[in-house]
C-alpha cells in the first residue's frame, strides 16, 4: 500500500507553491519595468525610442500567443483524442471558450466522469486557444484595442521620462479614474469608504510630486493618462469579452495584433529615421535585440503570473503582493538606478500605496457584503488586479 502524505508534507508543499508563485511575479514585473527603462533611456547599448519598443514588443507578444495557441490547440485534440467525433466536437468548443486551466480541468473531468473521454488531466499549455485573426471580429474589438495602446504607450512614455522610484506614484491615480468612470459610465456609485482611500491616494500623489527632484511634467502627465487608459481598459475589457467567448488569451492576441497596426505610423512618422539612422550600432547588435524580445517574452508572461498568483491565493492577497512589489520596486529603485531620495518623495510612495492597499481591503469587503445580500457575482480579477497594471 502507498502511505499517505501527512497533512503537515502537503500544507509545506502548499506553502512552497504560493511562495514560488509570489517570488515569480515579483520577478518577473520588477525585471520587466527596470528592463524596460533601460532599454528606452540607455542610448549606448538600446535605441531610446519608447514607440518602436512598444511596437516590436507588441509584435513578440502577438508572435508567442500564436505560438501557444498552437501547443494548446494540439493538447486538447490529444485530451479529446479518445472520444468520438460528435462528442470530441462539442467538448471541444467547450475547451476553447474556457480560460483558465481550473476551468479545462472541470470540463475536461466532466467528460471523463461522463465516460466521453479517458480520464487524463490537462497540462498547462492546453489553456490557450488557437490564434486565428478574423478581420470581422477584430474591428469590433478595435476600440478597445486604441484604448490598449493608449495605455501600454503612455505608461512606456511615462517610464522613460521619470526616475523609476517615481514610476508608481505617476501612475497611482488608475483607482481615482475606476470610481469616476465607473460612476460616468456605469452608474455605480461609490461609499464614503472607499471616497476616503481615493483622498489618501491622491495626497499620496501630490507629495510625491512635491518631492520629487528630477519632476518631468511630461512623464508624470504621460503617467496619469496612462492611468486613464487602465481605467478604460478595465471597463471595456468586460464589455468587449463576450466577443472572443470570454478568453483572455484570445483578447489578448486581438488586442497585440491591432496594436502592432495601430502603432506602425506612428513609429513610421515619429521615430523611424531617429532608428534607422542614428542607431545602426544597435540594429547590428544582437545583445539589442535579445535584450528587447526577452522584454516582450516578460510582457506576456506577466499575464500568466498574475493569473497564477490570484489562482494561487485570491485576488485581495493578489493586490497586496501586487503592492508589496510596487513598494521594493521604488526602494530598490534609490540604489540602483541612484535616484536621490526626499523625505517628501519617500512618503509620497509610502502614503499612495498604503491607499492603494486600503482601497483594495474596502473594495473586496463591500463586494464580499454584496455578494452575501444580493447573491451576485463578487469583484471579478480584472477589477481587483487594475491598481497592479503593469503593462
Amino acid at each position: 500500500r502507498k502511505k499517505k502524505r501527512k497533512p503537515t508534507m502537503v500544507c509545506s508543499e502548499n506553502i512552497s507553491y504560493i511562495t514560488g508563485v509570489i517570488a515569480t511575479y515579483w520577478a518577473v514585473s520588477i525585471t520587466m519595468v527596470y528592463l524596460n527603462k533601460f532599454l528606452m533611456t540607455n542610448d549606448e547599448v538600446s535605441i531610446p525610442a519608447p514607440l518602436f519598443i512598444t511596437w516590436y514588443q507588441c509584435i513578440i507578444t502577438s508572435f508567442i500567443c500564436y505560438v501557444a495557441g498552437y501547443f494548446g490547440d494540439r493538447a486538447q485534440k490529444q485530451i479529446l483524442s479518445g472520444a468520438s467525433s460528435n462528442d470530441a466536437a462539442g467538448l471541444y468548443s467547450k475547451l476553447s471558450t474556457v480560460d483558465l486551466d481550473s476551468s479545462i480541468s472541470g470540463v475536461v473531468n466532466g467528460a471523463a466522469s461522463n465516460g466521453l473521454i479517458p480520464n487524463r488531466q490537462p497540462g498547462f499549455i492546453s489553456q490557450f486557444p488557437k490564434a486565428t485573426y478574423k478581420p470581422s471580429i477584430a474591428l469590433r474589438i478595435f476600440p478597445l484595442s486604441l484604448i490598449f495602446v493608449g495605455m501600454i504607450t503612455f505608461n512606456n512614455l511615462c517610464l522613460s521620462h521619470v526616475q523609476v522610484s517615481f514610476y508608481n506614484v505617476a501612475r497611482s491615480l488608475t483607482i481615482v479614474f475606476n470610481i469616476f468612470l465607473s460612476w460616468m459610465i456605469l452608474g455605480i456609485r461609490s461609499s464614503v469608504k472607499t471616497v476616503s482611500c481615493l483622498i489618501i491616494v491622491i495626497f499620496g500623489f501630490y507629495i510625491g510630486c512635491q518631492g520629487e527632484l528630477n519632476y518631468s511634467t511630461i512623464g508624470t502627465n504621460c503617467g496619469v493618462i496612462s492611468s486613464l487608459f487602465v481605467s478604460l481598459n478595465s471597463i471595456y475589457t468586460k464589455k468587449i469579452l463576450p466577443i472572443v467567448d470570454d478568453n483572455h488569451w484570445k483578447l489578448t492576441f486581438y488586442n497585440n495584433m491591432n496594436a502592432c497596426m495601430i502603432l506602425f505610423p506612428f513609429v513610421y512618422y515619429y521615430e523611424m529615421d531617429f532608428v534607422l539612422l542614428g542607431h545602426v550600432e544597435q540594429l547590428n547588435s544582437g545583445s539589442f535585440w535579445l535584450m528587447i524580445t526577452f522584454a516582450g517574452c516578460l510582457g506576456f508572461m506577466i499575464g500568466i503570473v498574475t493569473v497564477l498568483q490570484i489562482k494561487a491565493t485570491s485576488p485581495l492577497c493578489h493586490n497586496f503582493s501586487g503592492t508589496g512589489k510596487a513598494l521594493v520596486q521604488s526602494m530598490a529603485a534609490f540604489y540602483i538606478w541612484k535616484n536621490e531620495p526626499t523625505a517628501y518623495g519617500v512618503a509620497g510612495i509610502f502614503v499612495v500605496l498604503g491607499g492603494s492597499l486600503l482601497y483594495t481591503y474596502v473594495k473586496m469587503n463591500e463586494n464580499s457584503s454584496t455578494l452575501h445580500v444580493h447573491h451576485m457575482k463578487p469583484m471579478s480579477d480584472i477589477e481587483s488586479s487594475s491598481t497592479n497594471e503593469e503593462r
